[in-house]
């Protein structure tokens, strides 16, 4: 299915075109478990547990996977809203085709879908989280009208992309240099709250408003920064907090005058915004909670 928007309006108050997703925190049952599948399946380095006891794992020096470990936490009820998926960019199609061969190997149940400006892998960690590993496209390559980018949901050819592999890699390579969050996507309890929130408050343009049932939304002319759909959580309200899912994720924004200005928006908008050591945190109405802090 291929869509587009041609009526799209992206928002007047705007965000820095530098914008970029930072780490997302995830509460887990069995930390153990979850490092040996964030770093044996996945592919990221174990970084360090801070003196709250959280889990950093990701490439390089920079964490783009923390863990909340709380052993009674309960799965996370149908129909709640949170976290659809974390994505994680690798820098190129070679990077995605050695951890579909791992994948592969491995036996994960996976999906794998071509979205016209990237190529996915999905699956699910052990508690359940969703896990998005893509790559994206040459920018060059993506086809827009207006303010709206061309995506869709079609076939990816699995064959070709293992071809793409580059022989004597070992399949517990971690992911390369150069990965990091590209997007997230949330599970909102309706569209027009969503839009509101995140594109009048918060200053994200649209992208696409044409798949059913979802909102795409970035700032730079990205493809998306966040999903937000309402397939699984429509009229759904927050998980509860004793259960696994999304504790938070971050966005970073170029300079700490850019954080400022957006936490002055949000709070005339009024949005309770809190102060934090780093930058400052926000919640959507369904209490979904981002980190906005000045990148570095």
């Amino acid at each position: 299915m291929t869509v587009t928007s041609p009526n799209v309006v992206p928002s007047t108050a705007g965000l820095p075109a530098g914008l970029a997703m930072g780490a997302v925190r995830l509460r887990v049952r069995d930390a153990a478990r979850s490092i040996a599948f964030y770093t044996g399946t996945v592919g990221l380095a174990l970084l360090g547990t801070d003196a709250e006891g959280t889990v950093r794992l990701g490439v390089g020096s920079e964490a783009l996977i923390e863990l909340e470990e709380k052993p009674d936490a309960r799965p996370r009820p149908r129909g709640t809203t949170g976290l659809f998926h974390v994505a994680i960019l690798v820098p190129d199609r070679p990077a995605l085709a050695i951890v579909l061969r791992r994948l592969v190997a491995q036996q994960v149940r996976l999906g794998a879908s071509d979205h016209i400006v990237s190529e996915a892998l999905y699956l699910d960690d052990p508690d359940g989280n969703g896990i998005e590993i893509y790559r994206d496209r040459p920018a060059s390559e993506w086809r827009w009208q207006g303010g709206t980018v061309e995506m869709a949901t079609d076939h990816l050819d699995g064959r070709g992309l293992l071809t793409e592999a580059p022989a004597g890699v070992p399949l517990d390579a971690p992911l390369p240099a150069g990965t990091r969050v590209g997007h997230v996507h949330l599970q909102v309890g309706d569209l027009a709250g969503a839009r509101r929130f995140y594109v009048e408050h918060f200053g994200y343009d649209i992208t696409t408003d044409r798949y059913p049932g979802a909102l795409f939304v970035s700032a730079g002319r990205y493809h998306h920064h966040l999903g937000l759909n309402i397939w699984q959580s429509r009229g759904g309200n927050a998980a509860p907090q004793d259960s696994v899912g999304l504790v938070r994720y971050e966005v970073l924004l170029p300079q700490a005058s850019d954080v400022d200005v957006l936490r002055e928006r949000l709070a005339a908008a009024g949005e309770s915004v809190t102060a934090t050591a780093s930058g400052f945190e926000a919640a959507d109405p369904w209490g979904t909670k981002v980190l906005v802090r000045a990148a570095g």
